[in-house]
């Protein structure tokens, strides 16, 4: 890390350890390292507890925030071992330990149904969740993956990255980059009938609840009519899989987003109702780790 990193306390919860010294060093229950951070003794800490339960790596972050002190972690002795880090490789806390809960692992047979040889589109695919559908997509080697963002920088920025780990991976999906808004249906549909779109990921909208709020014709435009554009060029196009990426906010909505959103779900609610070729599934997402906001 560039940084000399002098040790002063070892801190264990055992009390079978405490008062103990390690290579000179004093073993010190809790208090004793509150002790020493308040007369400025201690400014960083390193956690070294691969094994700890998220919701208990929490639970002492939290502790330690308060402490008003740097939280790094350092790699695990597998890690190290295997060749993967080395033991200086010391790094702030994933955002992932501040989670109360341990991750749920995806099931790839699942995840890969409706991509893997496919063609895929997404849509919003250089905002903060399409760009990391995008991501995932592409480990699942589609045979395309068609990325349409109406912002040119961020479909710029996605692309280069999109390109780069299928080169990495050596995989050959082909990559189409397209500018436009989801709210034209006509060129939803050119894209999803000249690409052979067989699944939809739908994740254009206006999310930001301050923003929608002063801007709700925008609101309404963008996350309604282009959800029921989407999935008309879409059904049109015969594509067979339409997802529609939601919000928790859209339970009992007490925002304009919300609202937009769940009218956008009520939208594919009621084509699928009336039938039709295309599968319309909606999926709600509660605030997004990593995510822009």
């Amino acid at each position: 890390s560039g940084r000399e990193l002098n040790p002063v306390l070892v801190v264990d919860d055992d009390p079978g350890k405490q008062g103990s010294l390690l290579c000179g060093v004093p073993v010190v229950n809790r208090q004793g390292l509150q002790a020493k951070a308040k007369q400025g003794a201690v400014t960083t800490v390193l956690l070294a507890l691969p094994t700890l339960p998220r919701h208990r790596r929490m639970a002492l972050v939290n502790w330690l925030e308060q402490l008003d002190i740097r939280v790094q972690t350092v790699p695990t002795f597998n890690d190290i071992a295997s060749g993967r880090a080395r033991l200086d490789e010391i790094q702030d806390v994933a955002i992932e330990d501040l989670l109360g809960r341990d991750t749920v692992p995806p099931r790839l047979d699942l995840l890969s149904r409706c991509i893997s040889g496919k063609h895929v589109l997404v849509t919003g695919a250089g905002g903060s969740i399409g760009s990391e559908l995008c991501r995932q997509i592409v480990k699942l080697a589609p045979a395309r993956l068609v990325l349409l963002e109406q912002s040119e920088v961020a479909l710029y920025d996605i692309e280069r990255e999109l390109r780069g780990l299928i080169e990495q991976s050596g995989r050959d999906t082909t990559l189409v980059p397209m500018l436009g808004s989801v709210v034209n249906r006509g060129h939803v549909q050119r894209l999803c009938r000249e690409n052979r779109i067989d699944t939809l990921y739908h994740a254009a909208a206006y999310k930001h609840v301050p923003i929608v709020e002063a801007n709700p014709a925008a609101g309404v435009r963008n996350n309604i009519i282009g959800t029921l554009a989407a999935a008309e060029g879409a059904e049109a196009a015969g594509v067979k899989h339409f997802i529609l990426v939601s919000t928790d906010k859209a339970v009992r909505p007490t925002n304009v987003m919300g609202a937009t959103k769940r009218f956008a779900e009520m939208v594919l609610q009621t084509m699928a109702a009336r039938g039709s070729e295309t599968v319309f599934s909606i999926v709600r997402f509660g605030n997004v780790l990593g995510s822009s906001g």
